[in-house]
């Protein structure tokens, strides 16, 4: 009799205990339903987004147009600055032949293939408007100091006179006398004093 009263009351209980978890499931799944019920409702009730505009056939040409003409503006760009290009390494290569003229002994009067050389310096200054040139006057070393630093800039000065001549502006040219001072060719012979009786270009391109 006991034992039936046992069972009975743990029958009860578990029978509460169900009841209490399914009530509990069901509360869940009511408020689960609800929520997305009222979500749904939102989405329903929030306003679609407007369609764009569909492009208008003038729209259309005009986008296109925009296109070729940025497309054209980027080649004629590459175009010029590969032309840049060229014409400062065909510059720099001009520049590089132009040699230093020489001298007679105790003379500073130019010799054909100097007016030559200087030619080509011209044509390249009277090109490039913003070359402008230092010419510097040498001599060899028989004479004195002061002797050979005037027949220096003698020779410097009849190389610009001449590049003037020519029309390159005198404001562009620079000249400077280092008389004997900086030898070409340091030995103490005739082939050598032949190569420092000269007038060296520095041509300087901004």
């Amino acid at each position: 009799m006991r034992r039936s009263v046992v069972l009975i009351g743990l029958s009860i209980l578990i029978l509460a205990f169900g009841f209490v978890m399914f009530s509990g499931c069901a509360k869940k799944v009511v408020k689960e339903a609800e929520e997305e019920k009222t979500t749904t409702v939102q989405k329903e009730a929030a306003p679609a987004a407007p369609a764009a505009p569909a492009e208008t056939e003038e729209q259309r040409l005009a986008r296109e147009k925009a296109l070729r003409e940025a497309a054209l503006k980027e080649q004629q760009e590459k175009e010029r600055m590969l032309a840049e290009q060229k014409a400062k390494e065909a510059l720099a290569a001009a520049i590089a032949e132009i040699q230093d003229i020489h001298f007679d002994f105790d003379k500073y009067d130019l010799k054909p293939e100097a007016r030559d050389m200087l030619k080509k310096l011209a044509d390249i200054m009277l090109a490039e408007k913003t070359a402008t040139v230092l010419i510097e006057g040498h001599c060899d070393e028989r004479g004195t100091v002061e002797y050979n630093l005037a027949l220096g800039e003698k020779r410097a000065l009849s190389a610009m006179k001449y590049l003037v001549s020519l029309g390159v502006e005198k404001e562009r040219i620079k000249t400077i006398s280092y008389g004997k001072e900086r030898p070409l060719d340091p030995r103490h012979n005739e082939e050598a004093w032949a190569k420092n009786r000269r007038a060296h270009f520095v041509v300087t391109v901004k």
